[in-house]
């Protein structure tokens, strides 16, 4: 019978990896916590209408992407493609505005997206995101980006930069649809496939193309900065002054839109040129009228959300982690030994020590050599002719020193 394997695109995160992970994410919460974001946790699935409404059905994510499914109860779900939609629908549900002001709120948890895996994309991936959602001042814009850029430079990440463009309010970007949409249909045949699809559905999203052809067509394209109001240029305007008065660099990119249909004025992206094609670790921008769109009052928000698989994959190239060693290894043989040692064992885990306690009931010679592998500093050994005296020996695996203890005199031996 053949094994079993993980579902293509999905991927076992193994020990070795998972000290990646706890690392980043303790560094992500306590950073959140300085600037007062609150956690939020929804599920895992939504009903499909959810991100239907809040992304748009004309966006790649919602037309090939989302993993969506019948119910018992004839509903159709979807497996969360990702995380704003679903945070702004609780913050609706339960009514997050009533305190009136500003609601700063991250989340952490599994995405699904049905697209060809390779390095730093899954088809089960993760993200860690933020909303801020209440303000629409310039300032909030600059918080969130100065969050992230902390966040990053907390973790010791180089060779990043900051993509900026603003995609105006919803009439700037129907103007701009337009004159980009005159521009493209002389050139539709030369477009890749997908291209010519989005011309007549979602043309900003040509501007994201990665076919090198499409790519030389828009390089011409009409500059959405040209386009913005004068509201959505003195908004932009004062995003990249306080940019400038906090010294985080950026790079102006009138072809960064996004794709998620909810985006207006200020759209990021912070990329790493470690990363190769999937160059992006983080990615947001303002979405001030999803918020209603889903059912709410009008309210202006903006936030983003950073990929913790390509996060992981940088880290790793930075700083290799190691499991902590335990600081006791436990040894014993005999039947009275290896009960009384599980005892002594949990007493010291309760005082604070890391201890492992060997249960393979073998040889003391193969238990002291897993004691050496395992890279704590002391060795405990018990048998049976030490239960009956109380004692216990205590090994010092560093310099192979050895002494016996009454097992009362044992924890306050260990603590000195």
């Amino acid at each position: 019978m053949d094994n079993i394997q993980a579902i293509r695109g999905t991927k076992d995160i193994l020990p070795s990896e998972v000290i990646y992970w706890q690392y980043l994410e303790k560094t992500v919460g306590e950073i959140l916590a300085k600037a007062n974001y609150q956690e939020i946790r929804t599920p895992i699935f939504e009903q499909t209408s959810l991100f239907e409404r809040g992304i748009g059905e004309a966006t790649d994510v919602v037309g090939k992407e989302m993993y969506t499914f019948t119910d018992r109860g004839e509903r159709s779900i979807t497996l969360r493609p990702e995380g704003t939609a679903g945070v702004v629908r609780s913050y609706i549900q339960h009514k997050l505005f009533a305190s009136g002001g500003v609601e700063r709120l991250w989340y952490g948890g599994a995405m699904f997206r049905y697209e060809r895996p390779q390095a730093g994309r899954q088809r089960q991936f993760h993200q860690i995101g933020l909303e801020l959602l209440g303000s629409k001042a310039a300032r909030a814009d600059v918080e969130v980006i100065a969050v992230a850029c902390d966040i990053l430079k907390t973790l010791g990440l180089k060779n990043l930069s900051l993509q900026l463009n603003s995609v105006g309010s919803k009439e700037d970007r129907q103007t701009y649809r337009q004159a980009l949409v005159d521009y493209l249909t002389p050139y539709k045949d030369d477009l890749d496939s997908d291209s010519q699809d989005r011309l007549s559905r979602n043309p900003l999203r040509i501007l994201d193309s990665k076919d090198q052809k499409t790519q030389e067509i828009a390089k011409n394209a009409p500059n959405i900065l040209d386009y913005l109001g004068d509201d959505s240029r003195n908004h932009f305007e004062k995003v990249c002054s306080l940019l400038n008065d906090l010294n985080i660099s950026y790079q102006l990119n009138p072809r960064l839109v996004r794709g998620l249909d909810y985006y207006t004025h200020t759209a990021f992206e912070i990329q790493s040129s470690d990363l190769g094609a999937q160059a992006t670790v983080c990615g947001g921008g303002r979405y001030d009228g999803l918020v209603s769109q889903l059912g709410g009052l009008e309210t202006p928000a903006i936030g983003w959300a950073m990929g913790i698989e390509r996060l992981i994959l940088l880290l790793e190239q930075l700083q290799p982690l190691k499991p902590q060693n335990p600081d006791i290894y436990f040894v014993s043989r005999g039947e009275k030994a290896e009960n009384q040692a599980l005892i002594i064992a949990q007493e010291l885990r309760h005082t604070g020590f890391k201890v492992e306690l060997d249960l393979t009931g073998s040889n003391f010679a193969k238990q002291f050599k897993r004691g050496d592998r395992s890279g704590a500093k002391i060795c405990l050994v018990l048998g049976d002719s030490e239960v009956e005296q109380k004692v216990i020996q205590v090994k010092d695996l560093k310099t192979s020193e050895q002494k016996t203890v009454s097992q009362k005199e044992l924890i306050k031996l260990l603590s000195n």
